[in-house]
């Protein structure tokens, strides 16, 4: 009598490390990405080299201009300022880059078949994507803020801390609320990788998905600035995006640092579900 063996048959988990390890090998591996990395490191370095050269008041103003006219006085304020620079536009389009290729990329290149019949599950598969979405969330506004503090730290006075208050604090709290926009930051790119996200399950041309997702944050800005639309501001993912200066007051203002998180929570459940909507029972044929 011969035994016939049963096959190997494994759970589908919801997540893998090893998957998303793969992953962020894949996002972190791209010249192109490597390219938008440096190009974001180099733009705290541009802003230090040029405020060291140049005569700039010292007086001071509201939000941006306030962090800028800060520099002198302490070099943390370098990698704040490389934030107000790179939101509105880079940090949008770096996002953008990322998300809308992460589906439609594998779709463009044959892979995402392959991918759905190892097997893995679709779920698990939409999940890992999106979190390394996350990750290079995190990682560019990470590394904006390290380039600005290390070039700030050597070209400008560093100790105390004038916050936008104007009342004093210690440099090790400077970097605490340094730490805190970072985090902030982060999670209103990850809103942006949401949309870029939900985008790239519509189409099987990353450009389009990249393009596309690029058009919506700057439709979104343009629409922030219309007075008439001034009720619906605060519900446009890029109202709350430099609202991070209040992280820079003593006391910290909370209303829209807290609003603006929970609003980028919102659009990052809303369009991560129609993803997997979308996703989920879609016909890969390429």
């Amino acid at each position: 009598m011969s035994l016939v063996e049963a096959p190997d048959v494994r759970p589908v988990r919801s997540f893998s490390a090893r998957f998303l390890r793969s992953e962020l090998r894949m996002i972190f591996g791209r010249r192109r990405n490597q390219a938008m990395l440096v190009v974001l490191a180099a733009v705290p370095i541009l802003i230090a080299i040029a405020v060291r050269v140049t005569t700039r008041s010292n007086g001071r103003g509201d939000g941006g201009s306030a962090i800028f006219n800060s520099i002198t006085d302490n070099g943390i304020f370098v990698a704040l300022a490389a934030m107000v620079v790179i939101i509105p536009l880079f940090l949008p389009l770096v996002v953008a880059v990322v998300s809308g290729d992460c589906i439609a990329g594998e779709a463009n290149s044959g892979t995402l078949r392959y991918l759905l019949t190892v097997p893995v599950g679709r779920t698990r598969l939409l999940a890992a994507k999106y979190a390394g979405i996350v990750v290079w969330c995190v990682v560019t506004t990470a590394i904006v803020a390290l380039a600005g503090v290390l070039i700030g730290l050597i070209l400008f006075p560093h100790g105390q801390v004038t916050l936008l208050s104007g009342t004093s604090t210690s440099l090790a709290d400077g970097l605490w609320r340094l730490l805190l926009v970072v985090g902030y930051v982060s999670v209103m790119a990850c809103a942006v990788g949401a949309i870029g996200l939900f985008v790239s399950t519509l189409t099987e041309v990353p450009i389009a998905a990249m393009a596309t997702t690029l058009v919506l944050t700057i439709t979104s800005e343009v629409l922030d600035q219309i007075p008439q639309l001034h009720s619906i501001a605060p519900w446009l993912p890029s109202h709350y995006w430099l609202k991070f200066d209040d992280l820079l007051r003593d006391p910290i203002l909370y209303t829209n640092t807290t609003r603006g998180p929970l609003v980028s929570l919102v659009y990052i459940a809303v369009f991560v579900s129609l993803a997997w909507s979308r996703f989920s029972g879609k016909d890969v044929t390429s």
